[in-house]
């Protein structure tokens, strides 16, 4: 048998904090044969980025290598090396840090300098490892950003990080690890901030890097739907050890231990039952939700909210000294209606307009035609011409989840100054009673009552989104907007929240207007989705209408690029492949929308609307 590309035998790595010592990998053995992807699976804090950091010599200044070693059996390179017997900053290290081993990090505006072009990240890395000219450099980079999917590679070599999206930030650092050319890339979840269809692009994209250079991949992720697809070979971690370990196919055909089995029951699936609740590995449990009611208001006759025919433009300069500009259509005539106690879900790829929608909703966008209603039960009121006490009202009625439960609250407040923050800004209540409201609320997203004086950076994510649920309670809402609340969680934490949100609603009759681009939360959370596209809503449905009969093409591309974990249903990328399906002008007939064409809704069955364009617009006109 041939020898593994890398082999990791017993491997320690111990942490020394203030509070104690701390083992984050405990004995971690297993091998990454070479040309297979290798799937390291679990939790947050299971130990998963340690053992990355571990390879790469990278780990934080309190962490170190306690035992076991890293042997890296390079074919470039003969004999092999021990990575756990170098030095951080050997020579030795240098040289296969970011040339033969190079990593994909986790979040893509972080990991990129905001001060470099795209180009010069890129080039940085090749002129470091290789024997080239700036001018070598530079065509290669050019090359490399043609080949992972850049629209433009010549313009991107002067483009800033911040210029890009989400999707292409994330195609850099592929890019960048690529040039080298490694024997080993490392992904540490690479697509977990992306939608779906762009997940799946990249997904693609790594296997067919892959066959081409015989690269071998460590994928770490707590995504076991991404593991379905791209796996040879799968590890489940859990608290620094490894708990079950094999093939793709004796993981999910007959997975063994408890732990994983777990894993696999906290995943959204398609063809749940209409009550089945997620089960996550930890439920949170709440007293207070247990007891909790709506408060006796005055319910409207129709929609709690309700946008009618919203449009908004941006104008973007072509460069910093052009003088051109162009503008963005970023939300083109989009009607809504949101029933109470119940939930919207609005999904699409980034950039198609979804959060735009819920800032005009908030009032911290005005759109440039169209209006937002609220009918708190007195009637429908215009919200951007709320002024004075009517406006207070809306602020208390209308509140935002956020998409990033890190930057979303404030690291220099306590979580008691969090909670109460709202209602001092709104002057209810005396302090005893904001501090009776603040350990309630704890209580309800099911959080020690104990936590009052720690700061947000001692809370894990899933901590830190049930906070930012709290703060959005404080003032009672009859709306939350929760903007991709999920989108950054694993798994097991992505359940828990789930289940808290459908809690809350049912017990406080909350309306939801759910934005996300993973069709399976959706399918779990929402009662009416609207598919957004380009601006565009191009299809409205009961969720039980639109995943049966999804008619738009569109749609369909949405849930063909959703990863399912289930071997026998794999995605099929020779479909997403074309990319096709975002842009208006390619979809098939009756679907095209032309330039400046907005199309019609038409209704196919009751409640299910799709948008065509086209003669059928024309004729309908």
């Amino acid at each position: 048998m041939e020898a593994p590309l890398l082999s990791i035998r017993q491997l320690t790595v111990d942490f020394n904090t203030d509070t104690g010592d701390f083992r984050a990998v405990d004995g971690l053995t297993f091998e990454i044969p070479k040309g297979k992807t290798v799937a390291l699976v679990g939790e947050s804090g299971s130990g998963k980025s340690v053992t990355a950091q571990a390879i790469l010599q990278i780990l934080p200044k309190k962490a170190h290598i306690a035992g076991g070693s890293i042997h890296f059996n390079d074919p470039a390179q003969n004999p092999a090396v021990d990575i756990a017997g170098l030095g951080a900053e050997s020579s030795a290290m240098h040289a296969l840090r970011g040339g033969r081993i190079a990593m994909i990090f986790q979040e893509p505006m972080t990991s990129l300098s905001p001060l470099h072009t795209i180009g010069d990240q890129i080039s940085e890395a090749l002129l470091i490892h290789a024997d080239v000219s700036p001018a070598e450099a530079r065509a290669r980079t050019v090359e490399v950003l043609a080949r992972v999917g850049f629209p433009d590679p010549k313009r991107a070599l002067t483009t800033y990080p911040f210029e890009l999206s989400g999707g292409l930030r994330q195609r850099a650092m592929i890019a960048m690890a690529l040039i080298t050319r490694p024997a080993l890339l490392i992904a540490d979840e690479p697509t977990t901030a992306l939608d779906v269809t762009t997940q799946a692009q990249i997904l693609d994209l790594i296997r067919e890097l892959q066959a081409e250079t015989g690269m071998s991949v460590l994928l770490i992720t707590h995504d076991l739907g991404v593991v379905a697809n791209v796996a040879d070979e799968v590890i489940v971690m859990y608290r620094g050890r490894v708990m079950e370990a094999g093939s793709r196919e004796e993981i999910f055909r007959k997975a063994e231990h408890p732990y994983l089995k777990a894993l696999m029951r906290a995943v959204p699936r398609f063809a749940m039952e209409e009550d089945e609740r997620l089960t996550p590995i930890r439920e949170v449990k709440s007293a207070t939700l247990a007891r909790a009611h709506s408060p006796e208001r005055v319910q409207p006759a129709g929609p709690i909210l309700k946008a009618e025919n919203l449009t908004k433009c941006f104008t973007l300069r072509s460069g910093w000294f052009s003088g051109k500009t162009r503008t963005i259509h970023a939300v083109n005539g989009v009607s809504l209606a949101l029933p109470t106690g119940k939930t919207l879900g609005l999904v699409g790829e980034s950039g198609c307009g979804k959060t735009t929608v819920s800032k005009i909703i908030m009032r911290a966008t005005r759109p440039d035609t169209g209006r937002v209603l609220f009918d708190d039960g007195t009637g429908p009121k215009d919200v951007h011409d709320l002024q004075g006490n009517a406006l207070t009202a809306y602020r208390h009625s209308v509140q935002f989840i956020f998409q990033d439960p890190f930057s979303s609250l404030n690291p220099r407040m306590t979580v008691y100054e969090i909670l109460t923050e709202p209602l001092r800004i709104h002057n209810i209540g005396s302090s005893d009673e904001r501090y009776h409201r603040a350990k309630q609320l704890l209580d309800m997203v099911g959080l020690d009552q104990r936590s009052m004086r720690r700061y947000p950076h001692s809370f894990s994510g899933g901590q830190r989104q049930r906070l930012g649920i709290a703060r959005a309670l404080a003032l009672e809402p009859r709306v939350l907007l929760c903007d991709e609340p999920v989108s950054a969680l694993d798994v097991s934490v992505q359940a828990q929240v789930l289940n808290l949100l459908k809690d809350l609603q049912s017990a406080l009759g909350l309306s939801y207007l759910f934005v996300s681009h993973n069709l399976a939360v959706v399918d779990y959370i929402a009662d009416t989705i609207a598919v957004m596209c380009r601006g565009y809503i191009v299809e409205e449905a009961p969720k039980s209408s639109l995943f049966r009969n999804p008619v738009h093409p569109y749609t369909q591309a949405l849930l063909a690029a959703v990863p399912d974990p289930d071997i026998d249903r794999p995605l099929d990328f020779a479909k997403l492949r074309t990319g096709r399906f975002s842009d208006p002008a390619a979809w098939p007939e009756p679907f095209r929308l032309r330039h400046g064409e907005a199309g019609i809704m038409k209704e196919i069955e009751p409640g299910h609307r799709v948008r065509l364009g086209g003669q059928q617009a024309r004729e309908a006109a």
